[in-house]
């Protein structure tokens, strides 16, 4: 067990790198990406498990007690984004299937992995930690009736089918988290948590092998639209990071760029999961390559929030 957790707490001070190194990994070792293709689903479930298990109820309930900044930047990341995002596709004429996925996109809840992130950076883990989770507890009640209703996407899917899916794909982690949390104990927990937050690695890493399934062959098929979804990916994220971290900057400069970060890195994994198959497959594919940014952004990123930090 020792050798396991010393590797697991080496996986989680070496994140950034091994993040970034997966998602090209995935890419240019196609039968490696088709192994884990299968996984992506339990990869999501299982990732929200280990990220619940970090979760310290002391901590959200004290946020929870001084809940302005929480309940600002939990509307700004539910609702205020994604009609920003609908605002800018309308604006320039953004038809079709990329633009309805950069607003799906912008509806969902901050990547779960988003506090193992803000914690590889220097920035606030504890914030990170409430916002992530109460967005993605809330992400099934909000996002489709935003995405299907207010905003006429069409999924092919009720609003209430894919609430129910994002419910499941929520709640069952939720509910093994707490039976795992009684089973075995606050300070077990608390011992091997650098543990779990090197598992979170290793199963981003792991979902990172299987989105990856398919996409050096669309690459080499459409090398311009998939270049042009990458490029489109990045901006997204960086413009949703630096507007919030904008918006959020008086109240401080490191809960303005944690703000950013959560706002720019959201859980695509899950509508991967829950989507149907008859999904317009190049909102599917968008969605895949919302990755890139998600993977390389505690690589490429971090220099630049230890700089604004020193500064």
């Amino acid at each position: 067990m020792g050798v396991l957790r010393s590797l697991l707490e080496w996986s989680a001070r070496q994140g950034a790198g091994l993040l970034a190194a997966s998602i090209f990994v995935g890419l240019f070792v196609p039968p490696l990406a088709e192994a884990f293709r299968f996984i992506i689903t339990p990869c999501v479930a299982f990732l929200m498990t280990l990220v619940l298990l970090r979760v310290d109820f002391a901590q959200v309930l004290a946020w929870l007690a001084r809940p302005a900044q929480v309940v600002a930047l939990t509307f700004w990341l539910l609702f205020i984004c994604p009609l920003l995002a609908w605002l800018v596709v309308r604006a320039t004429g953004m038809d079709g299937p990329l633009g309805a996925a950069l607003v799906i996109m912008a509806t969902g809840c901050a990547a779960t992995s988003s506090p193992a992130f803000a914690r590889m950076v220097g920035l606030d883990g504890e914030v990170a930690f409430v916002v992530a989770i109460i967005t993605t507890l809330l992400v099934p009640f909000t996002a489709p009736p935003l995405a299907l209703g207010l905003l006429g996407i069409d999924l092919s899917i009720s609003i209430g089918g894919l609430m129910l899916r994002l419910a499941l794909v929520v709640g069952l982690p939720l509910l093994l988290s707490l039976l795992i949390r009684r089973l075995a104990g606050r300070e077990r927990l608390h011992r091997w948590g650098g543990a779990t937050d090197g598992a979170v690695v290793l199963m981003v890493c792991a979902y990172g092998f299987g989105v990856m399934d398919g996409m050096l062959s669309k690459l080499l098929a459409e090398p311009a639209w998939v270049l042009g979804g990458i490029a489109l990916a990045f901006a997204g994220c960086l413009v949703l990071n630096a507007a919030t971290a904008l918006v959020f900057l008086p109240a401080g400069q490191r809960l303005a760029l944690t703000a950013g970060l959560l706002s720019g890195n959201r859980n695509m994994a899950l509508y991967l999961a829950v989507m149907p198959a008859t999904t317009e497959p190049r909102i599917l594919l968008y969605f895949a390559l919302c990755q890139f940014p998600l993977f390389l952004s505690p690589f490429l990123l971090g220099p630049v929030y230890r700089a604004l930090r020193r500064a």
